[in-house]
């Protein structure tokens, strides 16, 4: 295996994060607005959304994902294996992001079959470039210290396109359509489609792969399914990424709905309204007048902000103690702050807020660490198989996050439907919708219990991830003196 300097520009790991944060501009919608979307705006049924989510998910992880793998391991240009994938999905991506999230004025048939067609070619053109995109991660370069780095830069740039969809963009949804959420979508989503795009061309022309394995290490497809099935970390980190994605897709999906269906309007007024009168006093004017998006978007900024505390603190912290061990403790920490929220009463905004910050500063130092690990896995099977297959390892990541997405969005949508939630067109056209009393205790319960679940059991199953710090060391310096 040949490799040139390991050691990153500052360009360069820019340039890489700058893919992610385009790329996210499409996953953080798609795991905060998705459900809502299907069910507020487009109109689906709750029922309907859930099928769909769950059913197109499924196949584009189960389907999708290994076949771009498979195919980009084995991909040659003078680009590298992955870089040429990066650079041709950019445009389409983008395009199908916009048409995904757009209502056409179909019959309710017309518009299942469209929500299902638009659904899976976006889950195609997101596999077919962040999968390959991840695998880059693993052959930039092979020193441990750099790739924690990249990580750290990268995962910075996801939290800037969280902070952007999960803070600003329900108000400017409201704005852009001047009330028609429907039309202000479009034009955020094509905004987001435009900068998506530039952001991915910029990621293909500012990057290089490093790490390119020889003829030697050339190995069938057999081979490399037999490899993964063998690697027993590989099959924790699957099994631990569906979980982690389950709670994201539901705690995410579920905020929205917090809002709009448990937090008191009254109370929540009362507590953002200084923060609103401080922030207009130096000129940001970000949220209008609606206090209920106003402060979802301040409940969702203040846990991204310390996610990007805990961002930072990761890579000194994976450096000391090794990544599995501090990932498995910032995980447990982050989970007790889930489910705290059982415990508060809808006026209790200030717990709440306070709670998400805490969560975010906890599951932040987790965030750069779960895709680190995922490129030693990469290692590992080099170490024991003396064959590289970077693509095929980071697409069964894939599978777990598409799956863990396809799964926790589709139980947002489920289990509100079994608490009596009642979709846009359930009442007649005119009538103010009042949802069920009960449907206050699903949004409860979807916040706390139901996606605390997920993460203690990923928890659990960390204790049986071999790789840890000792290890790691082993396997960078073994596999540094083959290279050569």
């Amino acid at each position: 295996m040949s490799t040139n300097s390991q050691k990153i520009s500052v360009l360069e790991k820019i340039g890489y994060s700058l893919g992610d944060l385009a790329a996210n501009l499409v996953f953080q919608t798609l795991i905060t607005y998705l459900a809502f979307f299907y069910t507020d705006i487009y109109g689906l049924k709750n029922n309907d959304a859930s099928i769909i989510m769950l059913s197109v998910g499924l196949v584009a992880a189960f389907l999708f994902n290994p076949i771009i793998g498979a195919i980009a391991d084995r991909t040659k240009s003078r680009w590298g294996k992955f870089r040429p994938w990066i650079l041709f999905t950019a445009v389409p991506l983008g395009v199908m992001a916009l048409l995904a999230f757009s209502t056409p004025h179909f019959a309710y048939k017309g518009k299942l079959i469209y929500a299902a067609a638009t659904y899976s070619l976006l889950l195609l053109l997101y596999a077919s470039n962040n999968l390959p995109y991840s695998a880059l991660s693993g052959v930039i370069t092979g020193d441990m210290g750099e790739r924690n780095s990249i990580s750290s830069y990268r995962f910075a740039a996801v939290m800037f396109a969280q902070f952007f969809v999960q803070v600003f963009m329900l108000p400017i949804i409201e704005f852009a359509g001047k009330g028609d959420k429907a039309v202000g979508m479009e034009t955020v989503m094509t905004w987001l489609a435009i900068v998506g795009t530039v952001m991915l061309l910029i990621t293909f022309f500012t990057t290089k792969e490093r790490i390119v394995p020889t003829d030697e290490q050339a190995s069938s497809l057999k081979e490399d399914l037999s490899d993964l099935i063998r690697n027993k970390p590989w099959l924790i980190m699957l099994t631990v990424t569906i979980l982690i994605f389950v709670t994201l897709a539901v705690k995410g999906g579920a905020h929205v709905y917090y809002f709009n269906n448990y937090v008191d309007a009254v109370a929540l007024e009362d507590f953002i309204s200084p923060i609103l009168a401080a922030l207009s006093g130096i000129g940001l004017n970000f949220f209008g007048n609606d206090p209920v998006s106003a402060g979802f978007g301040l409940f969702n900024a203040g846990g991204i902000i310390f996610m990007m505390v805990g961002i930072a603190l990761s890579k000194k912290l994976a450096d000391k103690y090794g990544k599995r061990d501090v990932y498995m403790t910032g995980l447990f920490i982050s989970t007790l702050f889930i489910l705290i929220f059982y415990v508060f009463p809808p006026k209790s905004v200030l717990l709440m807020f306070t709670s998400q910050m805490l969560y975010g500063l906890f599951y932040g130092v987790t965030i750069p660490v779960l895709w680190a690990m995922i490129a030693d896995v990469a290692d590992y099977s080099e170490w024991k198989n003396n064959r590289r297959a970077t693509a095929i390892i980071f697409s069964a990541m894939m599978v777990g996050l598409k799956a863990g997405l396809s799964i926790g969005g589709a139980l947002v949508a489920w289990i509100l439907g079994l608490y009596g939630y009642l979709h846009q067109d359930a009442v007649a056209t005119g009538q103010e919708l009042i949802q069920p009393e009960s449907v206050a205790t699903g949004v409860k319960m979807l916040m706390s219990v139901y996606s605390a679940v997920p993460f203690l059991i990923a928890f659990t199953l960390l204790f049986f991830y071999v790789i840890n710090k000792k290890m790691e060391v082993q396997i960078e310096k073994e596999l540094i003196e083959r290279r050569k």
